[in-house]
């Protein structure tokens, strides 16, 4: 498999857990949230790109920072990370 050929079973099964997240009854707390988002934007949009935000945008840096931990991870691995550890919280 190569890093654009993503298996249909598996994206169906990233797409599902994306909306699965959106329903969860108990919010995650920020570190998970922030592992999340990593894993999910490698998932879907590969390596990180542009710079990093500034020091006042805590938000956007933090969120880049995230992002940039699963650098050189591929998509594929990404999204099954993604899709576990969603599944293992707590609904």
């Amino acid at each position: 498999m190569t890093e654009s050929t993503i298996p249909a079973a598996l994206q169906a099964a990233f797409d599902a857990a994306i909306a699965h997240s959106k329903t969860l009854t108990t919010r995650p707390d920020n570190l998970t949230l922030l592992q999340l988002y990593g894993l999910y934007k490698q998932g879907s949009a590969g390596d990180v790109t542009g710079e990093r935000p500034g020091m006042t945008d805590f938000v956007a840096r933090a969120k880049w920072d995230a992002w940039a931990t699963y650098q050189g991870v591929p998509r594929a691995v990404a999204m099954q990370t993604y899709i576990d550890r969603i599944n293992a919280l707590p609904e």
